[in-house]
């Protein structure tokens, strides 16, 4: 499983994530995210947000319920022996 860190907007603080599983939906790339990389744990979906004239690829957690919903549908069809809530 690939490690990822992020680097929090405006501050010097970092998190580490680890990317399950990625897919892109209409020309926008998703990851399903986890803290820790064995074990029960919560899971984050982030979404690119970058724009073209960006160096680094920025992305944000994605909040709205809809979305939400949609997007934990795919990575579930992706990931059969995970169970998203």
């Amino acid at each position: 499983m690939e490690k990822i860190t992020f680097q929090v907007p405006d501050t010097e603080e970092t998190a580490d994530f680890f990317v399950m599983e990625q897919t892109r939906i209409n020309g926008v790339d998703y990851l399903l995210v986890t803290e820790k990389e064995d074990g029960d744990c919560d899971a984050y979906i982030l979404k690119d947000i970058s724009g073209q004239q960006d160096a680094e690829a920025v992305y944000e957690m994605v909040e709205t319920d809809e979305e939400l919903s949609a997007l934990s549908k795919v990575f579930a069809s992706l990931l059969d022996d995970v169970d998203i809530h």
